[in-house]
């Protein structure tokens, strides 16, 4: 496989789209390695890749993919953080908590790291700046808080997590709940320190009528949440109803309350979505080619078992697939991270004994914190993209809030009833 590496980051370097490099290295590697074979290989590829993307459970997807960019052009993002700035933008670190705050809110919503980072980074970026806040640092906080969207429901990883293992959407979603809300904690404790520390100056208390005001304005947004995490959790909807309840609210809230955006934006929101589902899928779909290629060629056979021993424990087990995907995920996509290496895995992790919710959990964890974190991290590109600022200053201050992450993934594993109280309420338990 080293020249499916080298192929691999040779495109990378030289600004290939991920799906291209990962598709273009597996067809090198079939007729360098495999001539005979290659032309029947190319046909299973081909339906591994359509394999991969016909589950019924990633129907969500592109829904939950359409809310979000309905509610990106219209102005519920605004809204969001207007409400949460006038409660807490006045205390020291009050403009990054709210960054974190809303990050995390709009989380419900979206299911995406680089949706958030768009979507708040583009509001509060200069707002923190105006504040006095280090252009690095406001970098790293609306990278790293975008995290946070990676684990409140709905998140993308999380339902490609329960395709790629079988596992229940539903159960997954209700665990990423308070590891989302413990992280949000996390953040924001750090950011008043840090506030306190610069001397940054703070802005001016609102008035409650500005409060008052402002919760009128924003609290119809809390309405997603509600419906996705609320209608799962007492057994309204499966995930894919609430995904097309999301669309519904969405597109009531921005054309009838709001009367935001126009016939012709919620076009452009379909065609957004059209395209960008299209490159998830892609990635979906390689990520399976490519599992069924490393199976095939019987690698795991080959490399677990030095790696996890004859008999390993359940901590063994976890610690070793956490820190697999925390590195994966710093070179690759954390959705072909997931769909390729969580096949791999299953075998120890039903033979461990460890609850897949938790490892789900813990997994969709460092994809996110991966996907932020040098040198390939897709949210530091996103980043790159929208803010137009140089690589270096955007990874600049990623230590930190590296740090607290590393630190939460820790507390999960030591406490994993953080991660599992709601699915057990949910299942009665």
């Amino acid at each position: 496989m080293t020249l499916f590496g080298i192929s691999l980051t040779t495109m990378l370097l030289f600004g290939f789209p991920f799906m291209v490099t990962l598709l273009g290295s597996l067809i090198l590697y079939l007729y360098i390695y495999m001539p005979d074979m290659a032309p029947k290989m190319i046909i299973i590829m081909v339906q591994q890749i359509i394999t991969g993307v016909t589950p019924p459970a990633l129907v969500c997807v592109p829904m939950f993919i359409l809310s979000a960019s309905i509610i990106t052009s219209g102005e519920s993002a605004s809204r969001l953080i207007r409400m949460l700035k006038v409660f807490v933008g006045h205390l020291p670190g009050g403009l990054p908590i709210t960054t974190n705050a809303s990050c995390t809110l709009f989380g419900a919503v979206s299911g995406s790291t680089q949706a958030t980072v768009a979507a708040i980074g583009g509001t509060m970026r200069p707002m923190l700046l105006e504040a006095g806040y280090n252009s690095s640092f406001t970098l790293g906080l609306i990278i790293n808080s975008s995290d946070i969207a990676f684990l409140i429901p709905p998140s993308i990883g999380f339902i490609v997590y329960g395709v790629a293992t079988s596992t229940s959407i539903g159960m997954l979603f209700l665990s990423g709940v308070f590891p989302g809300l413990m992280i949000l904690f996390m953040f924001s404790i750090y950011c008043y320190a840090y506030s306190k520390y610069k001397k940054v100056p703070l802005l001016a208390k609102a008035s409650w009528a500005e409060r008052i005001t402002a919760v009128k304005d924003g609290l119809p947004v809390l309405g997603f949440p509600i419906i996705i995490v609320g209608g799962i959790y007492i057994g309204i909807f499966s995930p894919t109803e609430a995904a097309a309840a999301a669309v519904l609210y969405a597109l009531i809230l921005e054309t009838i309350v709001y009367k935001a955006i126009t016939f012709n934006r919620i076009v452009d929101a379909f065609l957004q979505t059209g395209v960008i589902t299209g490159v998830v899928f892609i990635l979906v779909g390689a990520g399976q080619a490519f599992s069924f290629l490393i199976g095939f060629l019987q690698i795991p056979q080959a490399v677990l078992p030095p790696l996890f021993g004859a008999d390993p424990s359940m901590l063994k087990v976890i610690m070793i697939i956490v820190i697999v995907y925390f590195v994966a995920c710093m070179f690759v996509d954390p959705i072909v991270a997931i769909f390729i290496l969580s096949p791999v895995f299953q075998p120890y992790v039903v033979g461990a004994g460890v609850d897949p919710i938790l490892l789900g959990t813990l997994v969709t964890l460092q994809a996110a914190v991966g996907s932020a974190t040098p040198p390939f991290g897709c949210d530091i590109f996103t980043a790159q993209l929208i803010f137009r600022r140089p690589y270096l200053e955007v990874i600049g201050h990623a230590l930190p809030f590296l740090l607290i992450l590393i630190l939460a993934t820790i507390i999960l594993i030591a406490f994993p009833q953080i991660a599992l109280f709601l699915p057990n309420m949910a299942l009665g338990g």
